[in-house]
């Protein structure tokens, strides 16, 4: 017998030998884990991880291999719960979950509603680490001195915004009709602008004669509105896109700021609101419509194309109702402002105080609470009282020893980082758990009130709280962070499809792949519908732009509508979304074992194990001579790849009906030009699963899917824990997460509920 007797009770220990040593012992075991290695101290951290490794290979049957003698079920049994019962006992002391800092979209959030803010800080800050599927898990992410100087420089960045010195700027208002809506219109593009006395009519999508509108020369918030309509488009709606910036060198880089439509034949008002940075240019820009060239040779007069008529566009702003503005009176109030003691410019003013240590003491405490994120006691209060307090004495200004207190406080550790202590949470670290969850965002009053009032850890006032959270804007955060990293969309824009096999990829199809997605996964929160709808449904979210690359007729424009799905459009769920095939493919190829450890990853919660040094990876063939099937059958002959590959390969080949950018396909599309493309061979989409259960395509695998749908929501259950909690749930926590999933269940699997059961779970409520 190897030495495990010392580790537990004999019958473990000679359950340990007579299954596992034989492969996991001597100088060369398999996957370099020796069984023999096992710590009987469950208090340390690394030994505890080896034990819950074991803990995963007995219960999902994975160890010992199929190949060898099964244990006896009790026996195997007995371990796992001796073992459970041992990891949890330790980490009841410590808790799940350990200490982690805001990532910097939670940092820039935080600030800016802190502030009342619209501050761009994340780029000031390095990328954060992600762990386990997600960058807020706290084991991966970490602090340096650098990061903390880069804090530091964002907090200064976001006060500059939050504080005034300077007099109410002028609100620039302008309104413009007819010839002088686009009132620069760029050189030589008479023969494609049709310029009437009422209106202008633009007839092309070529970038260098986008029309501008406006120019903007003082930072702030902005009102635009522009009547437009649609022209000889043959009764469907024009779409064109507004972008701001591209001021020159001195301006910021060009950013989209939406898209549009046009209706046809008829005026629309088209209005949004705008942060804008000094020395921006905004422009608007057909879609979709010919190049300049092609219409400058009939020219904008005689062309019986479609076209955008601007007929008058406003601006109003920068948008100051009161001065000074609210994030200046968030931190102030209605404190006066007169000249500067230390500056001389004529027109700079600061607050000023009578009384500055009573003044610093009030300002900073309530900051200090909402920064903190509970009650801050006279103990938290002193050392930045203290900064204040030396500043003044150098002597330094109020507003700017202010200042001094307020940056200390956003780069404080009880900032920075999300405190709990072992055991239940408390109701103030409950209430920035559930804050973060669904808003990445601080903690709102009603939150902060409830929890000092000892209210929020009754359970329907809980419920109430989450009801509430995912009615309000600030959730699109959840949408955007969750499905952003779930569904790897944060990698949409990470390849770039060869532009000549896919000529018709572009801008506003990127937009619209992404907006599809979230605004699915709103509309299955929304409604309480069933998870199945992840793997298989009978809708999706389209506008014009993505139904004409689904091939789905009767939809035009760039809004989104819900949109029933015909049985044969081999669409409805994540995995046929342009979106998800996009990032699951690089620019030029697909790849069955790309896309299989993906759904096995991110939908059945089952990643693949890395594969052995010395297998390479496959290369598309693109001379057409070979299928990847081919190439994977001829792959798995190697006796190290094939236990995997059998798990990995199916869903992969399922969705080989789908090119690089989710197009459906039939054929291969190997190489030339668009008007003359090679096609390779025939897609075949079948295969079989381990369990043996055969499918066609990608609609009888789907199909397949949902004959287990407590695996999909087992999965999703643990990626939300994951992500709301920080810290993915232990191997012992399978029975909470099936306590979760049970009540789910008991509701059709409803998504909203599912999010409502984890909030009350242990899992939650507990460090």
């Amino acid at each position: 017998m190897i030495a495990v007797q010392h580790l537990c009770a004999a019958p473990h220990a000679a359950f340990l030998d007579a299954h596992c040593a034989k492969c996991h012992s001597g100088e060369k075991p398999k996957g370099k884990w020796r069984v023999d290695e096992l710590s009987s101290d469950f208090a340390d951290a690394k030994s505890r991880a080896r034990w819950e490794k074991v803990l995963e290979q007995i219960e999902s049957g994975d160890m010992p291999p199929k190949s060898k003698p099964r244990p006896p079920k009790e026996e195997a049994q007995a371990l796992t719960e001796w073992i459970s019962t041992q990891i949890s006992a330790a980490t009841t002391q410590e808790g799940r979950v350990v200490l982690r800092r805001l990532n910097r979209v939670e940092y820039e959030n935080t600030v800016n509603d802190l502030l009342g803010t619209s501050a761009k800080l994340q780029a000031m800050l390095p990328q954060d680490t992600s762990a386990n599927g997600f960058d807020n898990v706290g084991d991966a992410l970490h602090t340096s001195s650098f990061l903390m100087d880069q804090y530091l420089i964002a907090a200064e960045a976001a006060l500059d915004q939050a504080i005034v010195n300077r007099p109410k700027p002028p609100k620039l208002e302008q309104k413009r009709v007819g010839l002088e809506a686009a009132y620069q219109v760029k050189a030589n593009s008479e023969k494609v602008f049709r310029k009437q006395e009422q209106r202008v009519v633009m007839f092309s999508s070529s970038q260098w004669v986008a029309a501008t509108l406006f120019y903007i020369a003082e930072r702030g918030t902005y009102r635009f509105r522009m009547s437009v309509s649609g022209v000889q488009s043959a009764g469907k709606p024009v779409t064109f896109s507004v972008k701001s910036g591209g001021g020159g060198m001195a301006g910021p880089k060009a950013r989209l700021v939406g898209y549009f439509d046009a209706p046809a034949d008829q005026s629309r008002v088209i209005e949004f609101t705008d942060q804008m940075e000094p020395k921006t240019s905004v422009t608007i820009l057909p879609y979709d419509l010919p190049n300049a060239q092609t219409v400058g040779k009939v020219g904008a007069e005689a062309w019986d194309g479609p076209g955008v008529a601007i007929e008058w566009v406003e601006m109003e702003g920068p948008l100051n109702e009161i001065w000074p503005p609210e994030s200046h009176r968030t931190l102030f109030g209605d404190m006066q402002q007169g000249k500067s003691p230390i500056y001389n410019q004529s027109d700079r003013v600061e607050v000023v105080s009578d009384a500055p240590m009573a003044d610093a003491d009030r300002i900073l405490r309530k900051f200090a609470r909402r920064a903190f994120r509970r009650a801050v006691t006279d103990a938290d209060m002193k050392p930045y009282l203290d900064l204040v307090a030396a500043k003044l004495a150098e002597p330094q200004s109020f507003e700017k020893a202010i200042r001094v207190g307020l940056g200390a406080i956003m780069i404080a550790p009880e900032f920075l980082f999300l405190r709990e202590a072992p055991g239940r949470l408390d109701a103030s670290a409950l209430a920035s758990r559930l804050s973060y969850f669904l808003w990445s965002s601080t903690p709102d009053e009603e939150l902060l009130t409830l929890a000092e009032q000892g209210k929020l850890s009754d359970a329907a006032t809980l419920h109430a709280q989450v009801a509430r959270m995912l009615k309000s804007p600030k959730a699109a955060a959840f949408t955007t962070n969750f499905t952003g990293q779930w569904l790897n969309l944060r990698e949409l824009d990470f390849t770039m499809p060869n532009h000549i096999v896919y000529p018709h990829f572009d801008e506003m199809l990127r937009a619209s792949m992404q907006r599809e997605t979230e605004l699915f996964f709103e509309e299955v929160l929304k409604e309480d519908l069933s998870i199945a709808n992840f793997i298989a449904s009978d809708f999706t979210m389209l506008n014009g732009r993505l139904a004409k690359h689904y091939g789905i007729d009767g939809v035009s424009g760039w809004e989104f509508q819900k949109v029933k799905l015909a049985p044969e459009s081999h669409r409805g769920g994540l995995l046929t979304m342009a979106s998800v095939l996009k990032v699951t493919a690089n620019g030029t190829s697909t790849s069955p074992v790309i896309r299989g450890a993906w759904v096995l990853d991110r939908i059945l919660g089952k990643p693949p194990k890395p594969p052995p040094e010395n297998v390479s990876a496959l290369e598309p063939d693109t001379r057409g001579t070979t299928t990847i099937r081919e190439q994977l059958a001829k792959h798995r002959q190697v006796e190290s790849c094939a236990s995997c590959h059998v798990e990995i390969d199916p869903p992969g080949f399922a969705l080989e009906s789908f090119d690089v950018i989710g197009g459906y396909r039939e054929k291969y599309v190997l190489d030339g030009r668009p008007a003359n493309f090679r096609t390779g061979k025939q897609v075949d989409p079948a295969d079989v699963l381990p369990d043996g259960r055969a499918f066609k395509n990608v609609d009888e695998f789907k199909q397949l899917l949902l004959t287990d749908l407590d695996k999909i929501a087992h999965a999703l259950t643990t990626k939300l824990i994951t992500y709301a909690t920080g810290g993915p749930p232990k191997s012992t926590d399978r029975a909470k997460i099936n306590a979760v999933v049970s009540k789910a269940k008991s509701k059709n699997y409803g998504f909203r509920t599912l999010i409502h059961e984890i909030v009350a779970s242990d899992l939650f409520q507990q460090k």
